[in-house]
């Protein structure tokens, strides 16, 4: 497992692409958080987004690690981006702020897991495991 993270539209996924090489119309190999089910997360090479999935979950009640111990247990070789989202202002609404803490946690989980872990910024990797 690799996983990529840093602020919004810093390059995450056009980097994860280029380390499987895969082009962006190949859209089977990515999942993306914000709109595909759980399950895609399982099949596929790169997981974009996955603070979106958190966030989808915590809508529906349901615990994000159990997501995780699946990714670890039946997709260990994917690429993960998402975003750094503690980074900023501390969310007023107190469904936010689980994201915000929901999301952190689940980083530090999936970089205990990952052989890898970049952060990108302004599109440039910095390796920091």
């Amino acid at each position: 497992m690799k996983l990529i993270i840093g602020g919004a539209w810093q390059g995450k996924l056009n980097y994860a692409l280029q380390i499987v090489n895969i082009e962006t119309k190949n859209n089977e190999k990515v999942a993306e958080g914000a709109a595909d089910p759980c399950e895609a997360a399982l099949e596929c090479a790169i997981i974009h987004n996955f603070h979106e999935y958190i966030r989808r979950l915590l809508q529906e009640e349901k615990d994000p690690d159990q997501m995780i111990r699946d990714i670890v247990d039946y997709n260990p070789d994917v690429i993960i981006t998402m975003n750094e989202l503690g980074c900023g202002i501390v969310p007023q609404d107190p469904f936010d702020r689980r994201w915000r803490e929901s999301a952190g946690r689940a980083a530090v989980k999936l970089a205990k897991h990952s052989t890898e872990v970049y952060r990108m910024v302004c599109g440039i990797p910095a390796r920091i495991k």
